[in-house]
């Protein structure tokens, strides 16, 4: 018995030196590690550093304002934003504490802060309209918001597999994070605000390439920036929350009469393990997978000039594969030089 309790004593200790040792190396990784580059510039709007990437130069076609999905940054965008920028002006950017961007030090804000803070960082860095806009997944409600409120700004409008006012209440799906995923993502974020995570990436990490067509330097900066502090998932959490608010004021917008719009619709929204979870949860994936198009033919319905195209891709790699962006990049060049015959 004495043996047992020695062994067990033993063990503590160590285990609590481990503990004290790993907590230590990642003090000190949080203090002389340098925080990651962001690739395009931080602008200062109203005291905070919003984070854009432009790239092109202003020619006659209207320029092109990209929305970033809610859980995506500006390189997500890389392929779309590549396939552009020799033909006319594009425009990619982090909202408001996201990735790269600060977070503006207020309370609660309506949603149609990003609208209006965008708007500043346009005229701030001194772009002009016309502007086509494009949003993918969250990125869509947040066009519809700005087109809302600079109507006379907005030429033309692009949804990529965009989210609908509704999804809540009509999918199964009735938040971005499941609690349980929220439940992961905080203790993500002490383990990285402690520095631990960073320490682990530092020694075993390795860029989580996952074969969906962007640069792999892109998963490393991801990574890096992801494992640095707990920003990151604080975002996640944060964002959880501004969904509803974004996505009801999207609803509110008014309709879009008969300016242009494109909308580029996913076949494949659930992968086989998704499917499974919704069977033994008594959902059936083909009645979701179908009131996703209904909400997608809706979003094309809200102009009288809009044109619907399905695409065979995954919710991520509409955008993510280069062919998939060069299918999209042909018909968004298409549509900005209709609305530059207009003029």
């Amino acid at each position: 018995m004495k043996f047992i309790l020695k062994v067990f004593k033993f063990l503590g200790k160590l285990i609590l030196g481990i503990l004290i040792v790993v907590l230590l190396l990642g003090v000190f990784y949080r203090l002389l590690s340098p925080k990651p580059v962001p690739p395009g510039q931080l602008v200062d709007v109203n005291g905070t550093g919003i984070h854009i990437r432009a790239e092109g130069q202003k020619k006659s076609l209207p320029t092109v304002i990209i929305e970033a999905g809610a859980h995506a940054n500006t390189d997500m965008l890389h392929w779309i934003a590549e396939g552009l920028k020799d033909k006319t002006r594009v425009i990619r950017y982090d909202r408001d504490g996201k990735w790269f961007s600060e977070l503006t030090d207020t309370g609660s804000r309506p949603p149609e802060f990003y609208a209006r803070q965008l708007h500043e960082l346009l005229e701030k860095t001194g772009e002009k309209p016309p502007y086509i806009l494009v949003g993918h997944s969250m990125g869509g409600p947040y066009s519809r918001i700005y087109r809302d409120l600079y109507p006379n700004e907005v030429k033309g409008m692009v949804f990529i597999d965009s989210s609908h006012p509704e999804q809540w209440n009509r999918l199964a799906q009735k938040e971005l994070v499941p609690k349980g995923q929220a439940k992961l993502f905080k203790i993500g974020s002490i383990l990285a605000d402690l520095g631990i995570l960073g320490i682990y990436n530092k020694t075993f990490g390795k860029a989580p390439y996952q074969g969906d067509d962007l640069p792999k330097e892109m998963y490393s900066r991801s990574q890096l920036l992801t494992y640095h502090s707990g920003d990151v998932f604080n975002m996640f959490l944060r964002e959880n929350k501004l969904t509803h608010d974004v996505l009801r004021r999207a609803g509110q917008a008014k309709k879009l009469d008969s300016l242009p719009v494109l909308v580029f619709t996913a076949t494949e929204q659930y992968k086989e393990f998704q499917k499974e979870k919704y069977r033994k949860a008594g959902i059936d994936p083909e009645k979701q997978l179908q009131l996703w198009f209904d909400m997608q033919r809706e979003i094309k319905e809200l102009s009288s000039n809009g044109k619907q195209i399905i695409m065979n891709a995954s919710h991520g790699s509409i955008i993510t594969k280069k062919a998939n962006a060069e299918a999209i990049n042909k018909e968004i060049l298409l549509l900005s030089e209709n609305i530059g015959k207009e003029k």
